[in-house]
């Protein structure tokens, strides 16, 4: 990095405020936003209180997105009971209420309360990295927090270079980006490509990759995620080589009792990539598997990252049986 970093790129995602931004379709859009601001600034207690109540309330009248967290634990989870998943479930729901409560604060507060706010473990596996002269890649799972390690470091002038998708609401696509970038960093968009994205983290950008989702079978290899075969994208082993970094695992927390993040940084991967694809694919499932076995409640659990099968004959969705998951409902 040089002593005075131009962060703007033109190949990047750069949205900007529209006038068109005020009509009427988006006037839902800023009740919500003017809603939940102030809301981000209560005391933590009555946060955890309104998120304990919600989630409650949408467990007992269940939609898509519960079904799709009750099903991804369940088969996740086949040791646990139908009443032990449905109580993760609901401390899932609270942690994620709590934070989605408290997600202005990023916008509202300073970097120095944010910093206040947050505990990272790890931090010497980083600095350790950086200091040798490797360039990094962030390996970042679908926790409730997964922003918060992008915009905690780069309050610390790590700023981190990522790729996303466009949200389909232009206005919260540019609240949430102006968040994610507002004390630096780049955000590329995914449907234009891979090459900026490397070519900012050779400059001495940390990149920041999402490993968990599924993307369907053209861009995805089956490797094994709690036993169970995922399509997981096989192409991290091969982003370290191109991009000359090294790939450091991030599980970012929220605590819901306490409102306080912790960011916890793994050291380094040795020998990576190896010469097989499937092996390295599956030391990445096995990296969120462990982190999940400790804290289940962080992870997105409403996505369905375990859409697609593994037979290309087979187009039954798990996500499509509702017998099993609504007998959990009612106990």
């Amino acid at each position: 990095m040089t002593d005075k970093r131009d962060d703007f790129d033109p190949n990047a995602y750069n949205p900007t405020f529209e006038w068109s931004f005020l009509a009427p379709k988006f006037w839902g859009t800023w009740l919500i936003v003017l809603v939940g601001l102030p809301l981000a600034l209560f005391p933590h207690k009555a946060k955890l209180f309104i998120a304990t109540k919600l989630a409650r309330m949408l467990i007992n009248k269940p939609s898509r997105t519960i079904n799709n967290a009750w099903v991804n634990l369940s088969v996740c989870f086949p040791d646990k009971s139908e009443q032990e998943i449905k109580a993760l479930l609901e401390k899932t729901l609270v942690t994620a209420g709590t934070f989605l409560l408290s997600f202005a604060s990023l916008t509202l507060r300073s970097a120095k309360w944010l910093q206040n706010n947050t505990t990272i473990n790890g931090m010497e596996h980083l600095q350790s990295t950086l200091d040798s002269g490797s360039k990094a890649i962030l390996l970042v799972p679908h926790t409730w927090g997964i922003d918060i390690p992008a915009v905690v470091l780069a309050s610390h002038d790590l700023p981190v270079s990522a790729m996303a998708k466009r949200q389909k609401n232009p206005v919260m696509d540019w609240l949430m980006h102006r968040q994610r970038v507002q004390y630096g960093g780049r955000v590329y968009e995914r449907d234009n490509g891979i090459k900026p994205f490397i070519k900012s983290v050779r400059d001495g950008y940390l990149g920041y990759y999402l490993p968990d989702q599924d993307h369907g079978r053209n861009h995805s290899i089956f490797v094994d995620f709690f036993n169970i075969p995922k399509a997981t994208l096989p192409g991290l082993g091969k982003l370290s080589k191109v991009s000359r970094a090294k790939i450091i695992p991030v599980f970012s927390v929220f605590d819901a009792e306490s409102g306080k993040y912790v960011i916890n940084i793994s050291p380094a991967w040795e020998d990576y990539p190896s010469a097989d694809e499937h092996i390295d694919t599956r030391r990445m499932n096995a990296y969120i598997e462990s982190e999940l076995n400790k804290t289940p409640e962080q992870y997105m659990w409403v996505l369905k990252f375990l859409h697609t099968q593994e037979d290309p004959k087979s187009f039954a969705s798990p996500y499509n049986n509702k017998k099993n998951w609504m007998a959990g409902y009612k106990r």
